[in-house]
């Protein structure tokens, strides 16, 4: 599966072009007394410079596992994690290093990922520093740029992540991973702890940036709204197990598998509203994604 930069108003239709992310037979396992677990098992995926592809399933099906493989904060029992020609799977943390800025990731929970004691031009500015922006006033500077363009106001870059709402510090966790200057970015769940509306205003600044910049994304959810507002290509994931994929727009709208049905019919279920697994889902395997 594989997809060009998508023009505007282009999200959920499959796309065409040569590979920017090539994961190719990925294995992650995790020691577990008495033996091992398959978090990830045989996945393979690509994804085209400038496009979205969205990873989607329930809470354990392996999604977050694969988004820590790609950005190598874990580092798979096996297969290929190819980046733009590079594979970085079994790479050492030394020639690991100058391929980490070009893929930075946005976590769930935008408090927790930010120290609490730095102000957002610092937080910001730290990117810079290992990029090796000498000048305290360039990193000022850049840091002011960035944080304006994820629609925060001047006045932010003194204050502490406690004193902004949700949305506000996941758009910090976004400048701050802009200022490496990627060309991947890993979302995993950046949008589930916002509400409604804020999301929204969250995916808009998402697509604004890969218009402009030409990101590759691979956006981690359990929301299918979600995906198939992001994403032109999906991979569906039960127990550590690619079951679906293809562009989001036929699988959402025809959904071959089984499983993929079944998520379709919880997104839509009242019961998941209140907190119950509805029929047709099955817990996947530990540990959580």
């Amino acid at each position: 599966m594989s997809g060009t930069a998508p023009a505007p108003g282009t999200a959920g239709q499959s796309t065409t072009g040569p590979a920017f992310l090539d994961v190719s037979g990925l294995v992650v396992e995790y020691p577990v007394r008495g033996g091992v677990v398959r978090a990830v098992d045989d996945v393979s995926f690509t994804v085209a410079r400038g496009s979205t592809l969205a990873i989607v399933g329930e809470s354990g099906c392996g999604k977050s596992t694969i988004a820590r493989s790609i950005v190598r904060l874990l580092r798979p029992t096996a297969g290929r994690i190819v980046v733009d020609g590079t594979d970085i799977a079994g790479l050492s943390e030394r020639r690991l290093r100058p391929m980490r800025s070009r893929v930075q990731m946005v976590f769930q929970d935008p408090y927790a990922s930010l120290d609490p004691h730095l102000s957002a031009q610092e937080i910001v500015a730290e990117p810079l520093r290992r990029r090796g922006v000498r000048s305290a006033a360039e990193r000022r500077a850049e840091a002011a740029r960035l944080i304006d363009r994820v629609g925060l106001p001047a006045s932010a870059l003194e204050r502490r992540p406690a004193e902004f709402s949700g949305g506000q510090r996941q758009r910090i966790g976004i400048a701050r991973a802009l200022a490496s200057r990627p060309d991947l970015l890993v979302c995993d769940e950046a949008t589930s702890a916002l509400d409604v509306s804020v999301q929204a205003q969250v995916l808009d600044l998402l697509r604004e940036i890969q218009r402009e910049t030409r990101l590759t994304y691979v956006f981690i959810s359990h929301n299918l709204g979600v995906v198939r507002e992001i994403s032109q290509e999906v991979v569906v994931m039960r127990a550590g197990r690619l079951v679906e994929s293809g562009a989001t727009d036929r699988v959402l709208a025809a959904p071959r598998h089984e499983y993929t049905r079944a998520l379709r019919r919880a997104a839509l279920d009242p019961a998941v509203i209140r907190g119950r697994k509805p029929r047709g889902l099955v817990a996947a395997v530990s540990p959580p994604a």
